[in-house]
């Protein structure tokens, strides 16, 4: 074999040796890296091995690294059922809780932009008060109107009955139809009372964060006065 041709099979066998010592080398490193002392809680006492039990998979543990020997990670317990449950219900309730709070800052927004003034805020307020009030009067008197036919119609029984005569079946349904729908009407009327009570409240709340919005960079926001929206009454 002529001695170029020896000198280039040389050389490459050192090239191959090379780079098969420099890939083991890796490997070694790699699987050194990679191997782990696993210390956890075990009837009150610490235990540590270099592989982690089926007893502990879902135990809390300390990961160290065999080659450097410092805490290369740590692994909490596994939650239980009743733990998950509670964090997914706690989820939810935070992500509800988050959307709540984008809904009421675009609805502050959308009320900063659509009043320029308080006065426009209030005036807009005005309008369902006013509204609210009618609503009010008209059921006030349809529950003055019901109780006072309701009076009439027991009076009248009363008299058939101490004139010895007997009340007929369909004042008895009257009756008793009367003032089921009396009962029904007192109940929206005070449905209605709360939500004008609600709206007054609403207001100063709005007017207060309108403050809040329109108030300058390092300004307080004035004192909201209790001032409510004009009423019918």
């Amino acid at each position: 074999m002529p001695y170029s041709n020896r000198i280039l099979i040389a050389a490459i066998a050192i090239g191959l040796a090379a780079l098969a010592g420099s890939g083991g080398l890796h490997a070694q490193t790699k699987t050194g890296a990679q191997k782990k002392i696993y210390c956890w809680n075990e009837g009150g006492s610490k235990v540590c091995g270099d592989a982690l039990p089926a007893n502990a998979a879902d135990s809390a543990r300390t990961e160290i690294s065999t080659k450097s020997g410092m805490q290369t990670g740590q692994v909490a317990r596994a939650l239980t059922d009743a733990e998950r449950t509670a964090a997914a219900l706690a989820a939810e309730t935070a992500s509800k809780q988050a959307e709540a709070d984008a809904m009421a800052q675009r609805r502050d927004l959308a009320m900063v932009e659509s009043y320029m003034t308080e006065a426009d805020l209030r005036r807009a307020y005005g309008e369902r008060t006013e509204l609210l009030d009618e609503t009010l009067k008209a059921s006030t008197l349809g529950v003055t109107n019901l109780r006072l036919s309701l009076l009439a119609l027991l009076r009248q029984a009363s008299d058939r009955e101490m004139a010895g005569e007997v009340v007929p079946k369909s004042m008895t349904n009257t009756i008793r139809g009367q003032h089921d729908e009396l009962l029904r009407q007192q109940q929206i009327l005070v449905a209605q009372k709360k939500d004008r009570a609600a709206l007054d409240a609403d207001l100063q709340d709005a007017v207060a964060r309108y403050r809040a919005l329109k108030a300058a960079p390092g300004e307080s926001p004035v004192a909201t006065t209790g001032a409510s929206a004009p009423s019918s009454n």
